[in-house]
This record gives C-alpha cells, sequence and structure tokens, in this order.
C-alpha cells in the first residue's frame, strides 16, 4: 500500500506545535536558519500541516503581504521526503488562496524550484540570500 498523504488547514494551538516542530527540525536544526528569521507573521498567516499515515509530515502556510499572496515555509520531515508530501502542501495552499488572489508569490529554495515550476510558478529576477540559503524568487503564471 502506498503511504496516505493527507494536508488540512490548521488553526488549534496542538496541530500548530506540530506545525511549528516540524519547521523547527527542518529549518532551524537541519538549514541553520537562525530562529528569530524563522518564527515571524504566524499570527497573520493560515498554516497547514501535512500527515503520512497520519504522523505528521510537512508544514507550509500562506499570507497576504502588501504585494499579493505569499506562499511561505514549505518543510517536510527528511523521512518523508520523496512521498509527493510537498507537492500535496503546494495543492493545498493554492486551493485554499481566496479566488481573487491576484498576485502569488514565493521565495523559493534553488532545490525546491523544480517543485514550484509544476505548479506554473516561474523564476523572477536573479538568484539571493535569505537566511543563508539560496533563493529564487517566483511569481505564479496563471
Amino acid at each position: 500500500m502506498p503511504p496516505k498523504v493527507q494536508v488540512r488547514k490548521v488553526n488549534d494551538p496542538i496541530d500548530l506545535e506540530k506545525v511549528f516542530a516540524i519547521r523547527r527540525e527542518v529549518f532551524v536544526g537541519e538549514q541553520n536558519c537562525p530562529p528569530e528569521l524563522e518564527w515571524e507573521y504566524e499570527d497573520e498567516s493560515t498554516h497547514f500541516l501535512a500527515t503520512v499515515d497520519g504522523e505528521p509530515a510537512g508544514a507550509s502556510r500562506w499570507r497576504k503581504t502588501d504585494k499579493g499572496y505569499k506562499l511561505e515555509r514549505f518543510a517536510v520531515l527528511q523521512k518523508f521526503r520523496g512521498f509527493g508530501v510537498g507537492q500535496e502542501l503546494v495543492k493545498a495552499v493554492l486551493s485554499d488562496l481566496p479566488k481573487d488572489a491576484g498576485y502569488i508569490y514565493l521565495h523559493a529554495q534553488i532545490q525546491a524550484v523544480t517543485l514550484y515550476e509544476k505548479f506554473n510558478f516561474e523564476k523572477t529576477g536573479p538568484e539571493f540570500e535569505e537566511a543563508g540559503i539560496r533563493h529564487f524568487k517566483m511569481i505564479k503564471r496563471s
């Protein structure tokens, strides 16, 4: 049986702690992102938790900015990579955005660019560094 990947929007404290624990492990633990850069805009963001066979596996969020709608904090625990968790998170976040969301963008880590390209995101501008990690800004094309 292939693993069952599910993604749901979460806002209760118990589920949010699972989201934050995944992000802490991936961004702060694995990627050495400074914690103070990782924890921002939590209250104004819409959060998602991915599970594989019921076990917390990944997280993401979106928020409205002065530019448009920004997709952020896509994180998948190491043991669940390669199961399609990232793709399911992107699908869930995109389907949750308001129908009139015009400008949708994200800052993609270099290794995730191909994932976002599958969802019609295009690189724009030069490569840049954020929290010590190489990124490209990507914009969703309709």
